[in-house]
């Protein structure tokens, strides 16, 4: 088993990395975003080289992410485990900070460092408006390179993730080659829905919002072979 999050990706992407890896579906808005494994693995290599080369961490920092399922926030939480760092759910004790739109106020209480804003635009177009404080990340990160140098090692940290991802796969029914259909509203925890199907070497439709009448011709048209109860 992998003992870090950014070989886990390595290892999901390597059989073919032009495959679609990650689909983004939220009925609410209709909007539809899918990345190959190539593409992914670009975003991610762009968000770890801003926090390497332009926030300046370094392994053992900690990130706060107050951000829901996204096919944005999986780049953000893999470019964090690549750069070796912890990942947290508070903007309490950070080194750095990455929050949704919605999120704003909660953050202004806690966190006056480096603190990236993030509108979950389907297409990560900029953001019009940013208020003071803040970086547009989807502007920012476009300017970092698309290939990030060896990972840093994961650590007993990361490695109990990677752990968790891999039984929680095996629960979840999730097997080499599964395409799973996943209602994120029902299952928001990022190892169920971003690392057990990457442990599993599983693709994977993402629904936030789902419209349960449409459920059924989204399976079928996006082939997806296990649908999460």
């Amino acid at each position: 088993m992998a003992d870090n999050l950014a070989r886990v990706l390595a290892d999901a992407i390597a059989p073919d990395p032009t495959r679609p890896l990650l689909t983004w579906y939220d009925d609410a808005t209709g909007e539809r975003t899918e990345l190959s494994g190539a593409t992914c693995a670009n975003w991610v290599a762009k968000t770890a080289n801003l926090l390497v080369d332009g926030v300046g961490l370094a392994p053992g920092d900690t990130a706060g992410v107050l951000l829901p399922p996204h096919w944005q926030t999986a780049a953000v939480l893999l470019g964090c485990w690549s750069a070796g760092l912890t990942v947290a759910d508070s903007p309490d004790d950070v080194d750095v900070l990455f929050v949704a739109t919605g999120r704003v106020a909660e953050a202004d209480r806690s966190y006056a460092g480096d603190r990236y804003l993030l509108a979950l635009d389907p297409f990560a177009r900029p953001l019009r408006e940013v208020p003071p404080g803040y970086a547009d990340f989807a502007s920012e990160v476009r300017t970092h390179g698309d290939h990030f140098g060896a990972p840093a090692p994961g650590g007993p940290a990361q490695a109990e993730l990677a752990a968790r991802a891999a039984a929680r796969a095996t629960d979840l029914g999730l097997t080499p080659g599964t395409r799973v259909l996943i209602d994120v509203d029902r299952y928001p925890d990022p190892v169920d829905w971003l690392l057990a199907p990457l442990t599993a070497n599983a693709s994977t439709v993402l629904v936030a919002h789902p419209d349960a009448s449409r459920l059924g011709a989204r399976a079928v048209a996006e082939r997806t072979t296990l649908t999460l109860p």
